[in-house]
């Protein structure tokens, strides 16, 4: 199964709450810190809506 490595590159400050909570959720604390989650459909709706904070790459296993 193929993993996505997601980095925060906007600060979630001054955000809608619900981004910021889906920030925290996804266990992103700082700007360009970066967490390894698998690619199903939740993460994706997660990163759907937060798109415009993130970059997202796919990581082989």
């Amino acid at each position: 199964m193929a993993q996505l490595k997601i980095t925060l590159t906007r600060s979630a400050a001054h955000r809608l709450p619900k981004q910021r909570k889906i920030v925290k959720e996804l266990g992103l604390g700082r700007v360009n810190s970066s967490v390894v989650k698998p690619d199903n459909d939740a993460t994706r709706g997660a990163i759907f809506q937060i798109s415009h904070l993130v970059s997202v790459e796919e990581v082989k296993d």
